[in-house]
């Protein structure tokens, strides 16, 4: 018996999607200043801590403040066009970082930095939207995440190596490989994006509002859930190594290694298991990752031992495997023509305002409920997230082509 490729959905993939898979690729490897911005600016620099967190909080800012930018500015120049320009301004700036030496020149140039960097994330989603046919559209963003993914797994971790060494030079390397995947899509020939969106498909009808993202009702519903799965999403990022760490008394090296399964799986199985759930219609395939998130997180209420908090781990991952490439792959499917780099900004900017609110949230709720308080908590809010991800209204027919696919498969 024939055993049937898991990786088959990719073959047809545009060259560009490689391309661009490349350029991803270079630039995570070589992130490094962001995560160790702080320790800049502490430990290099000698400014409070308080002063080092606020600067978080302005990059956060820019990153709201880009994406729609990026996503609009995508609409009129191309997607290529912003895709160049932010790597390479990112990439300039990176590397005066190390030269300013006052606070407020900091501050400036981190929140110029936030908004120029965190423009690529909307153009490349918008890129791929636009290159991709609807049933291979999953498979394609998923390709996207896994650059990002391999390119995490190296970039922080030779940061880390680089840090012991020399603080200005996480700038230089985050910098050169911010203008080397800038070059690589200046001097690689591309090919207009577009060629293979059905102009036929539907994107709209009644439903679609012509005064863009804010005035289209199924587009709203949708990003209020993507903010609410966000904020349960980001917690990983937040309260989780803390009650894990303070609460559970786990070693910080076993927080750090749930990383690594994270990204593992991510590696392994997020290209094979959206090339199989191809022809799935977007509102179920939504509320599964969206559940899958919330009780990844909702279990840790009652795990207390390291394989149960590893299983959650293996939970919540299945859930952002499945849920992120479908959110990108379903944008694409109800931006109009001409604004599907609007329509993934706006996504960009719910999960950046996720970002915002999501740390906070969780660091409060920990300390005034405790860890299963706080768990709970977020599982009812990512319960919440799949509700209304159960009213997201789809476009009948490509729902209908995309079974089609899946059925051929």
């Amino acid at each position: 018996m024939r055993v049937p490729n898991p990786w088959r959905g990719l073959e047809g993939l545009p060259r560009e999607v490689w391309l661009l898979f490349a350029t991803t690729l270079v630039n995570r490897a070589g992130t490094m200043a962001l995560p160790f911005l702080v320790l800049y600016l502490t430990r290099g620099l000698g400014l409070p801590t308080g002063h080092a967190g606020f600067a978080l909080t302005v990059f956060g800012a820019g990153a709201m403040l880009g994406a729609p930018l990026a996503g609009r500015l995508s609409d009129r120049v191309g997607a290529l066009a912003v895709m160049r320009g932010t790597l390479l301004l990112s990439g300039a700036i990176l590397l005066l970082f190390p030269l300013l030496d006052s606070y407020p020149a900091i501050l400036a140039a981190t929140f110029v930095w936030a908004v120029i960097g965190e423009s690529f994330r909307p153009a490349s989603l918008a890129v791929v939207g636009e290159l991709v046919a609807p049933e291979q559209r999953k498979a394609a963003f998923a390709v996207s995440r896994l650059a990002i993914n391999l390119g995490m797994s190296v970039g922080p971790a030779v940061g880390g190596f680089l840090a012991t060494v020399s603080f200005p030079t996480l700038f230089l390397v985050d910098g050169a490989t911010s203008l080397a995947a800038g070059a690589v899509l200046v001097l690689v020939p591309w090919r207009a994006a577009g060629g293979r969106r059905d102009a036929a498909e539907p994107h709209g009808g009644a439903s679609t509002a012509p005064a863009g993202v804010l005035g289209d009702r199924r587009a709203l519903v949708f990003l209020a859930a993507v903010f609410l799965v966000g904020i349960v999403f980001l917690q990983h990022e937040a309260a989780m190594p803390v009650f894990l760490v303070r609460d559970l008394h786990f070693p910080e090296a076993f927080y750090g290694m749930l990383f690594t399964v994270n990204t593992l799986l991510i590696i392994v199985l997020e290209v094979p298991l959206n090339t199989a759930m191809a022809g799935w219609p977007h509102r179920p395939t939504l509320v599964l990752g969206a559940l899958l998130t919330a009780a990844g997180f909702g279990l840790l209420a009652v795990a207390t031992t390291p394989a149960a908090v590893i299983g959650t781990v293996v939970v919540w991952t299945f859930g952002e495997m499945i849920l992120f490439p479908t959110c990108a792959a379903y944008l694409s499917e109800i931006a109009p023509p001409g604004r599907l780099g609007e329509y993934m900004g706006a996504f960009s900017m719910a999960f950046s305002l996720a970002f915002v609110v999501g740390p906070w949230a969780g660091a409060a709720l920990l300390d005034r409920l405790g860890g299963a308080g706080l768990w709970t908590a977020m599982f009812a809010c990512g319960a919440a997230a799949a509700l209304v991800m159960a009213r997201v209204e789809g476009a009948p027919a490509a729902e209908k082509r995309l079974a089609g696919a899946g059925a051929a498969r």
